[in-house]
């Protein structure tokens, strides 16, 4: 064999034997006390949450939607997201043994920042008024996506308009 090759064999291995170490993953924080977050922060406590589809189905039969939408650059809920807000705290609270966490979602326009705002700000309006309707706060929690979950891809009013909502996903 040639040099050549031999040296080409030698790096193959190196490469490979070193493809093999790896280190060990970084070891995960314990999840955030949420008791300790002020009132009206968003959480996320998705590390402890399990979506329950069979539940979340239920909820949309009964109460139409899991989905409120927004106005652009808007938080406020309108009619149509107070009744449709309202069926699910019924659902609620005629389904006790499940939580529920509340999504916000932004549309692609603006920064990161912006948006996770806007998100945090949405998902608390709509904790918010299923608090006022009777759902005890201790079985809401809240959760930012910002721009990072879209529903609808593109850059037009009406991928935008789908994407500006808050999502309540049943929880155990």
């Amino acid at each position: 064999m040639n040099k050549t090759v031999l040296i080409g064999i030698s790096a193959l291995a190196l490469a490979v034997s070193a493809c093999g170490r790896k280190e060990p993953p970084a070891e995960v924080p314990p999840p955030v006390d949420q008791s300790a977050n002020p009132p009206g922060t968003a959480t996320d406590d998705s590390v402890d949450l399990v979506e329950l589809p069979a539940m979340q189905a239920d909820l949309v039969a009964k109460a139409g939607s899991d989905t409120v939408y927004f106005g652009t650059d808007e938080s406020s809920l309108d009619a149509q997201a107070q009744a449709t807000l309202a069926a699910q705290a019924r659902w609620l609270l005629a389904n006790q043994s499940v939580r529920g966490s509340i999504e916000g979602h932004a549309d692609e326009r603006g920064t990161r920042e912006y948006n996770l705002a806007l998100g945090e700000r949405r998902a608390n309006a709509a904790k918010e008024f299923l608090i006022a309707q009777g759902v005890p706060a201790g079985r809401l929690t809240t959760i930012s996506w910002g721009k990072e979950r879209p529903v609808a891809v593109g850059s037009n009013e009406e991928a935008w308009a789908q994407n500006r909502r808050a999502v309540t996903v049943v929880v155990k």
